[in-house]
């Protein structure tokens, strides 16, 4: 964690593997002229989860982090109670697979898994139990931003999607924080084939680390989907912030349960879909022309 920055509880931690891959691979491809091209191209590897030998879900991933996304992937679906009832967490690339063993195998586990709903989300795609319901309880406290610190997030930001600069073919999630001088900093940094893994990965390092949502905002590179604003909303983040846009159910979501959401934000330019009475504009940039505003909307 940088210098400054909160220091986190160490709790516990159930046994785990530490199986972490490459992100990318170097090939060659042959371009326009011809000619043969050295470069990079995103890894991706399937994963299945087992759940005390239940098989529940094939993850497509880079596999940089796969403890924390199997974590992170139980916990937004709520299908283990606490982070002590599980046992281990066992990656096995040769098989492809990652095996969870709890204390006592989880007694409404084919209840959950019954009631399905298929997402947007790519890389995964399912969502499983009655998610909705829960969220309809969410509710996130209420913060106050700046203009100025929205710039110096994203500024920090730049500097950690290595993955996308070398290969192309992934998503990025943040989650950021800033230190007693109002510094921002990054916790964590994830890239993967899906938002979602890299979210969940994110997920599963709070729930190990007892990082305190309410304190930090999140980023990520992809559209804001209603699935997203909900793993957002179960990490007690209040502030999502997107390079992409945000859909519909997305936004009646983030008004539920109050999260800030900053979508289309790139550079200087972004758009507050909800909550902007909390946002203090304190770093307006100049006024574009005429000519370059007219074609500006809400689509980015």
């Amino acid at each position: 964690m940088p210098e400054g920055a909160e220091q986190t509880e160490q709790r516990y931690q159930p046994e785990m593997s530490d199986a972490g891959l490459r992100p990318s691979h170097e090939v060659t491809a042959v371009d326009e002229y011809g000619e043969v091209r050295s470069g990079h191209i995103a890894g991706e590897r399937a994963l299945t989860l087992y759940l005390d030998d239940r098989e529940i879900v094939t993850l497509m991933t880079l596999g940089t982090h796969p403890e924390m996304l199997t974590l992170g992937y139980l916990a937004n679906q709520r299908l283990v109670p606490c982070l002590e009832s599980v046992d281990s967490v066992r990656v096995d690339w040769d098989k492809g697979e990652v095996r969870v063993d709890t204390f006592e195998r989880i007694a409404d586990l084919e209840e959950k898994l019954r009631h399905r709903t298929v997402t947007t989300g790519c890389g995964q795609g399912t969502v499983f139990g009655r998610i909705g319901e829960q969220i309809e309880k969410i509710r996130l406290p209420r913060v106050s931003i700046t203009q100025s610190r929205i710039y110096a997030v994203l500024n920090e930001i730049n500097e950690h999607n290595e993955v996308y600069r070398r290969a192309g073919g992934v998503h990025g999630c943040a989650l950021c924080g800033c230190d007693a001088v109002d510094q921002p900093f990054i916790d964590l940094f994830v890239e993967d084939v899906g938002r979602h893994n890299a979210a969940d990965a994110i997920s599963g390092f709070m729930w190990l680390n007892a990082v305190d949502g309410e304190q930090r905002w999140f980023y990520t590179t992809g559209r804001l989907t209603s699935e997203m604003v909900i793993k957002v909303a179960q990490m007690q983040v209040p502030v999502l912030l997107s390079r992409s846009g945000i859909t519909y159910r997305g936004l009646e979501l983030a008004r539920k349960v109050g999260v800030v959401i900053v979508a289309r934000a790139k550079g200087r330019h972004f758009l507050i879909y909800n909550g902007a009475d909390q946002v203090t504009f304190d770093a307006i940039p100049p006024a574009l022309p005429r000519d370059k505003e007219k074609h500006r909307s809400t689509e980015g």
